[in-house]
């Protein structure tokens, strides 16, 4: 049995930190930024609600589930919606399992949507998977896109026409990184304006949410960065990336484009040349995360499953958050996926809202805009148009 301190991430000392990074550092199932102390850390800045349980044994720290803790004790992946991906970082076949952790953290629910679970501790309460797509660099930048491009011919050429129309109509094509603030800004109205076209949760909305971003947009230095990374046409600023970066492994959030250059596919040329852009900016993974299917499997040379469900101990509130998922489940179970679809859209809501008003309101919008939503038989989640063929 483990002893477990349950400390909010500021509270961390630089050696349970450094403890925590060289776990990340002995497994690349754990690699992603968004699974390490400076990730934890810069999310407790912004939310109170912040938690890490350190798992130690006669070693010393053996394992670190960071988590936001919610009433009820309940549980949700620190910085959620941004953690794509999230697990109980230990060394594989040696960390504690699931009811261990469940006590040891105080919690009667976890719920995840991104679980990494090598050691297959939380195996038995993963309900479904999604897959994740990753660009992963073992030799040149030109060998990975001819690889690319091997398994259709039109997309070179593609690449090509959209980016000659690009630079003649408006200018040369350049990548700045680390633009500064006026690019991370406009990344992030475009991003605004593309929600409130789809109508998908506004997760930018949320002071939090904007307040973590600007934070680690200022975090240049050490191997956990803020990055951005923007595709300019002359003088022109058309599209762009912002994430974290630990080390050489890059995880965008925010990907988005001027609007009124949608003709010119600006993502597309932007994704391009971002990968030629990877040895020069000492990146080997350019990790692209879960959803739209579609335009990440054209250019990632990984997929993973990562996992969905809730971990929950044999509590009355345990019992209660796994009978309530049971309910959510049987409609989609039947054929109604309508109802699947307010779910997720509610589960967003609980992710962003920190305050019992602002869920109410977010539910009551949601349950709105399902109904709008259902009525025209448009999706919830925009999903990008596909290439264009010559």
């Amino acid at each position: 049995m483990s002893l477990v301190e349950v400390l909010h991430p500021s509270e961390l000392s630089e050696t349970d930190a450094a403890a925590w990074s060289a776990l990340q550092a002995a497994s690349p199932d754990f690699s992603s930024p968004l699974m390490g102390p400076g990730f934890a850390r810069a999310v407790g800045e912004v939310r109170p609600d912040a938690r890490v349980a350190v798992f130690r044994n006669h070693t010393g720290p053996s394992a670190f589930l960071a988590f936001h803790r919610r009433p009820g004790g309940f549980a949700r992946p620190i910085g959620a919606p941004f953690s794509d991906y999230h697990a109980l970082v230990a060394r594989p076949a040696q960390g504690p399992a699931m009811a261990e952790v469940l006590d040891g953290a105080g919690l009667a629910a976890f719920r995840f949507s991104g679980l990494v679970d090598p050691s297959g501790a939380f195996a038995g309460a993963v309900s479904s998977t999604q897959a994740a797509y990753k660009v992963v660099l073992e030799g040149s930048p030109e060998d990975y896109l001819r690889e690319v491009c091997a398994g259709s011919r039109n997309r070179a050429k593609n690449y090509r026409r959209y980016r000659g129309k690009l630079e003649r109509d408006i200018g040369p094509l350049r990548l700045v990184v680390d633009a500064g603030g006026e690019a991370f800004d406009q990344l992030l109205d475009w991003k605004r304006v593309q929600i409130a076209r789809t109508g998908i949760t506004d997760f930018l909305a949320a002071p939090w949410t904007r307040a973590l971003l600007g934070r680690l947009a200022g975090i240049r230095t050490g191997d956990f960065q803020g990055l951005t990374i923007s595709l300019y046409a002359g003088k022109r600023h058309v599209c762009g990336h912002f994430g974290v970066r630990l080390g050489g492994h890059y995880h965008p959030w925010i990907g988005a484009s001027d609007p009124a250059q949608r003709g010119y596919s600006p993502g597309f040329i932007h994704q391009w040349m971002a990968i030629e852009a990877m040895q020069a900016l000492a990146l080997t993974t350019y990790d692209l995360g879960p959803g739209e299917g579609h335009w990440k499997a054209m250019f990632a040379s990984e997929q993973t499953e990562i996992g969905i469900g809730t971990a929950t101990t044999a509590s009355l509130a345990g019992r209660l958050a796994s009978s309530s998922n049971a309910l959510w489940r049987l409609p989609a179970a039947v054929g109604i996926h309508a109802a699947e679809r307010l779910r997720r859209r509610m589960e967003q809501v609980a992710l962003i809202e920190t305050t019992l008003g602002g869920r109410l309101q977010g539910m009551v919008h949601a349950v709105a805009v399902s109904k709008r939503r259902a009525a025209t038989r448009r999706p919830l989640l925009e999903v990008p148009p596909p290439l264009r063929r010559a």
